[in-house]
């Protein structure tokens, strides 16, 4: 009830906590008009002040000026009414009415103007300095584009004074006068004190990151750029007061390639569509959200589902005409009024620009878009290194050519091939052998893709399919390989299988299948029995058969790679079937699997085909490198690498040179790891290898640079990882790759980046979709660091949110312990006292089920610290509870238990105690506790020695100041400051120091 002036005063105080936002706007409504029913001109001069700043920060500035005038009012009316601070506000308002009448088309200029001559008179009439009267001049200036250099000029070389804006506002001003004149690089060394947080206000550093933005992507600095849009795009959406900023996030993920990330910005900021209130701030947002939507139309996506206004559901092309149009009139309406084309220069400015950057920028944000083809494909790595021939016969011939090769740049080729031989009316020319010889390659090619799938079962009954067409065809080699390799990834397929039935594990279930070798053992039989005609043919001869022809083979010929190939076959199901049985490989798995690995080395060897000699080397240095030699596994795949170069089939080098780096990194040389994984990378896009685990190598390469501290190099690919991944459509190792690029943000230091991260991650229903373990650790990572930003009652919320999943784990009351308490805490913080006892209890019941009492001892301390920080010496006897529940958990300890630091738990309650004690001034009581914490650290050695400096300067300070025994106080930090000093502990010494000497010289005086 709002009946009495003391009530209205407390309902005030309660909405300045609240943030800035409708609900605030209006109360501050409500209770300006509940103040004017009262004869008490200073109540109503708080609600008037209460009110235009609501205003003021949720961008109503239409609104603002009037509730301006009615204090001025007052203050000539009724000086009395306004307290110190007061009065000194209402000097300070008069810059938010020039902005604000800037803000609206309707104004007249002449008010404008007016308005900064009003506010000239009043400082000096009062004494004040002028330059915040420059700098309003400035403003208009910039804002009609009419003397802008006279007018920067009066700004910049005149002093600053206690009127000013905050020098955080007015760097981001000075920043953007020298964007505006083209010195981008000079703008951001201005701003550099605003962007690393080194000053900073309730608009800072939010504003300046959204205008940094463009002139960060035009330098090339894109890793900071990306910085920025994470950390700064969070402080900024849903404000209403932020509009223009949030335009200038739409531009960046249009201009950054990002267009889907756009589309989820607008679907987040569909509020804003019905901010009216700062016409100009408006204009920026519908600009912003111009430039994205015509980049999405003019590459195809004008039916993409958009969000836009409240109310019904738009296209890219519908909200793209609806705010071109409203725009377009605003940008004039301004321009009629200042009498010049400046606000529709600079509109037209930025809808000219063209992304500038030829691939999306990788955020590390999962992108969850509703509707088909939201957004363009992202663009390739790299263009293709060659044209696919137009003409088909060429291109068959060549497809066969690279294939033979075992180039990966066949792939796309065959694609085309199978695209224009399945095509209506297409008829087979026999210059290119037979149609059924065709439809064999067509279905090899489709079995590689579906294998590298992992659509095994599928994969296999395709290269089945090509056995019996090659074999229709006369082609025996090609039938006899297609045949092995179907057999050989039956060994992937059958994995569990047998054993499911057997009662056994996977590889041993393999091993029980001698049908598979005996079949396997054929086909090398009969490969060489192929291979013993083909040698048998060039003896009798005496002339050499050559090669394989482009074209393909005679009937009954044969050739080296095809008979090692059958070979490679059996070492690849014997490799499988080993590995199955890691890290403890059954001896007869592992006999059979070096021995066909031996064979097929040497036969290549024998035969002069040294990159089967590699492949042979790279399965050895695989299972050495799986099996935790790594020295040996280096050692093979070095040598993999020396055979694949000597082969002249370079491309075979990709695979190697990305499981070396992994050797390599397992092996503590990161340097070296990271430049095989770029050439890698190099390699498959140079020679088209589409099957190349393109984002398993960027999260190698993330890997890499956190070891080398190249930490800029790391954030970029874990984000291309995390992209690629979605691309993919593999979410759970997106989400994987996500949580490992927030760990490496959080832990060097960009803890607000992380979040960004993370909020991708659990942010919408999309994220039910993940494996539910994963999603409960990126839950717990993000609410971690939501507390570590100080936005507690987010991150209670997610505390909560997990502790609601992870109780309906069989296995999850532990979890469930540490997360009530987690929530407990974060509630505390955010004052919500009720929830965050409720949440306490749930931890100590889930505590009963799960112990777990390091986690409920820190619980209870922290509670009873922050019960005290919150209410005072009156909540005592609370925060004394809490330290009983610490008892009582401690009791319960075995004490043989040397999983549990006694010593620290037994010291962290004793400390505590006497902290509560002492602040209720219980000084008698404190001092027996806090001389216990030392005692209790003192049993920790080495590792207790700086927290019992700490106890000691507790006890001193009770002992002086609540006890009046300062003689004994600095007796014993002189002792304890001695002991830190013994102890190397410097710094600790150096406090304990200048305690002692406060008291000392305290007690002189």
């Amino acid at each position: 009830m709002l009946d009495t002036p003391q009530a209205v005063l407390d309902a005030l105080r309660e909405n300045d906590g609240r943030p800035h936002g409708l609900h605030r706007t209006v109360t501050a409504e409500e209770l300006a008009e509940a103040a004017e029913a009262f004869d008490d001109p200073a109540l109503l001069v708080t609600a008037l002040l209460e009110l235009m700043a609501a205003y003021e920060f949720t961008g109503e500035h239409r609104k603002s000026p009037v509730v301006f005038a009615r204090l001025l009012k007052l203050h000539e009316t009724t000086p009395g009414a306004f307290s110190e601070w007061e009065d000194h506000q209402v000097d300070w308002r008069f810059k938010w009415v020039t902005t604000s009448l800037l803000q609206v088309p309707d104004m007249p200029l002449a008010t404008v103007h007016g308005w900064v001559d009003r506010m000239r008179e009043r400082y000096e009439d009062a004494g004040h300095g002028l330059q915040p009267v420059a700098a309003m001049r400035y403003h208009v200036a910039r804002h009609t584009g009419t003397g802008i250099p006279d007018a920067y000029d009066l700004w910049a070389t005149r002093t600053r004074t206690r009127l000013s804006d905050c020098e955080a506002c007015e760097t981001r001003h000075h920043a953007l006068h020298q964007v505006f004149a083209g010195d981008d690089a000079g703008a951001l060394d201005t701003w550099r004190p605003v962007l690393d947080g080194s000053v900073s206000c309730s608009d800072e550093p939010q504003m300046s990151q959204a205008h940094a933005l463009l002139p960060l992507l035009r330098l090339g600095r894109t890793d900071e750029a990306r910085s920025h849009h994470l950390t700064g795009y969070r402080q900024v959406r849903g404000r209403t007061g932020m509009q223009e900023e949030v335009g200038l996030h739409l531009e960046f993920c249009a201009l950054s390639r990002n267009s889907a990330r756009g589309v989820e910005i607008l679907a987040e900021n569909r509020p804003l569509f019905e901010a009216t209130g700062a016409p100009l701030a408006r204009l920026g947002f519908l600009t912003g959200t111009e430039v994205l939507l015509a980049l999405l139309v003019e590459e195809g996506h004008a039916d993409t589902p958009v969000g836009g206004p409240p109310g019904r559901n738009r296209t890219a092309g519908e909200l793209l005409a609806e705010v071109r149009e409203e725009a377009g009139r605003l940008a004039a309406a301004f321009d009629t009024r200042n009498g010049t084309t400046a606000v529709g220069d600079a509109r037209r400015l930025r809808l000219d620009r063209r992304p500038l950057l030829d691939e999306p920028l990788p955020l590390g944000l999962r992108t969850a878009l509703t509707g088909p083809a939201a957004v363009p494909a992202p663009a390739p790595v790299a263009a293709p290194a060659r044209e696919i021939p137009g003409e088909f016969t060429e291109l068959v011939r060549e497809a066969r050519r690279m294939a033979a090769l075992g180039h990966p740049g066949d792939t796309p080729l065959w694609d085309r091939v199978a695209e224009l031989a399945e095509a209506e009316g297409y008829a087979h020319d026999t210059l290119l052998g037979t149609w059924t010889r065709l439809r064999a390659e067509l279905a090899e090619q489709r079995a590689h893709a579906l294998y590298a799938e992992d659509r095994d079962r599928a994969a296999r009954t395709a290269m089945e399919e090509a056995a019996e067409l090659y074999e229709a065809a006369g082609m025996a080699w090609h039938a006899l390989v297609a045949r092995a390799r179907a057999l050989s990834w039956d060994v992937v397929i059958t994995d569990g299988e047998g054993a499911e039935e057997a009662g056994e594990n996977s590889g041993a279930a393999r091993s029980a299948r001698p049908e598979l070798w005996d079949a396997l053992d054929a086909f090398q039989r009969e490969a060489e029995q192929l291979l013993e005609k083909r040698i048998a043919a060039h003896d009798e001869t005496g002339a050499d058969p050559g090669p394989l022809p482009a074209t393909g083979p005679a009937e009954g010929s044969a050739t080296a790679e095809k008979y090692l190939t059958v070979l490679h076959c059996q070492v690849f199901a014997a490799y499988h079937v080993a590995l199955a049985g890691a890290p403890e490989i059954p001896a007869p798995d592992r006999e059979r699997f070096d021995a066909l690995r031996a064979t097929l080395e040497s036969e290549a060897g024998r035969l002069g085909v040294p990159h089967q000699r590699g492949a042979a080397r790279m399965f050895a240095g695989d299972v050495a490198a799986r099996l935790g030699d790594h020295a040996v596994a280096e050692t093979e795949l070095r040598a993999a690498l020396k055979e694949i170069e000597a082969s002249g089939r370079p491309w075979r080098g990709t695979r190697v040179r990305a499981l070396l780096a992994q050797v390599l990194l397992c092996l503590g040389k990161p340097e070296e790891a990271a430049e095989l994984l770029h050439q890698a990378l190099a390699e498959a896009v140079r020679y088209e290898d589409t099957l190349f685990p393109m984002a398993p190598t960027y999260l190698l390469l993330g890997h890499a640079g956190t070891h080398t501290g190249d930490v800029t190099g790391a954030v970029r690919h874990f984000s291309e990882a995390a992209t690629r991944f979605d691309r993919e459509g593999e979410p759970n190792d997106a989400a994987d790759a996500r949580l490992q690029l927030a760990d490496l943000l959080a832990r060097t230091g960009r803890q607000a980046d992380a979040v960004a991260v993370l909020e991708s991650v659990v942010g919408d229903e999309s994220a039910a979709a993940l494996d539910e373990r994963l999603l409960a650790q990126a839950r717990l990572t993000l609410a971690r660091g939501l507390r570590g930003l100080d936005e507690h009652l987010t991150a209670a919320e997610e505390f909560l949110r997990l502790a609601d999943t992870v109780a309906g784990w069989e296995d999850g009351a532990q979890t469930l312990t540490l997360v009530a308490a987690e929530a407990a805490t974060s509630l505390a913080l955010a004052g919500r006292w009720e929830a965050a006892r409720t949440a306490y209890d749930r931890a100590f019941a889930a505590h009963a089920d799960a112990p777990n009492p390091p986690m409920l001892l820190e619980t209870a301390c922290e509670f009873a610290r922050l019960t005290m920080d919150a209410h005072g010496a009156e909540a005592a006897e609370e925060a004394l509870r809490r330290l009983a529940d610490a008892d009582a958990l401690y009791a319960a300890v075995p004490v043989d238990d040397e999983d549990f630091v006694h010593w620290f738990a037994r010291g962290s309650i004793h400390y505590r105690r006497a902290r509560v004690l002492a602040q209720a001034d219980r000084f008698a009581e404190a001092l027996p506790e806090a001389e216990a914490a030392v005692a209790a650290f003192a049993d920790g050695g080495t590792d207790g020695e700086e927290r019992r400096a700490e106890a000691v300067r507790i006890a001193a300070l009770v002992e002086s100041h609540g006890l009046g025994r300062t003689q004994a106080a600095v007796a014993r930090l002189d002792e304890a400051a001695a002991r830190c000093e013994r102890a190397g502990l410097s710094e600790a010494a150096q406090i304990l120091t200048a305690v002692r000497e406060d008291l000392a010289a305290g007690a002189a005086d």
